[in-house]
């Protein structure tokens, strides 16, 4: 019987450069990231009352989430702990982050910082960022 290995001559040089990326996104132009090991991707939504943001925090304790805002800085930060390491295992490839993370948004003055809620479901976080009632635009009819 033959066994079929498949050549794939730019693997590591791919394998580099989504090492390259990794670094360049942790320190995305916030120099407080540069401390962090990872950071969690987030999807950002605009409704005309609110936003929604979902950041992927999986296999973080919801417990060792912290979030906090302050003069419209958003920041989310917390650990996720690396797995226990086997002394059986023969090889190993590790691809998820373990350590702090940390993540910073600029929030418009329309948000209402005292009604921010959080929740966490399946490794995902949501924050919903209501915004102000005088910001929210109203319709004027023409008589």
């Amino acid at each position: 019987m033959t066994t079929l290995i498949r050549y794939q001559p730019w693997a590591l040089h791919r394998a580099l450069f989504n090492e390259f990326n990794r670094h360049f996104e942790r320190a995305d132009g916030d120099a407080s990231s540069a401390a962090a090991d990872w950071a969690p991707a987030v999807d950002i939504e605009e409704y005309a009352d609110k936003f929604v943001l979902h950041a992927d925090v999986p296999g973080v304790d919801p417990k060792a989430i912290e979030v906090t805002l302050e003069k419209g800085l958003l920041t989310l930060s917390g650990t996720r702990e690396k797995a226990v390491e086997s002394k059986d295992v023969e090889a190993r490839r590790i691809e998820r982050a373990s350590g702090h993370f940390l993540r910073r948004f600029s929030l418009p003055d329309t948000v209402d910082g005292e009604a921010v809620t959080a929740k966490s479901a399946n490794g995902v976080l949501e924050l919903v960022i209501p915004k102000r009632a005088a910001a929210q635009p109203r319709k004027i009819a023409v008589n």
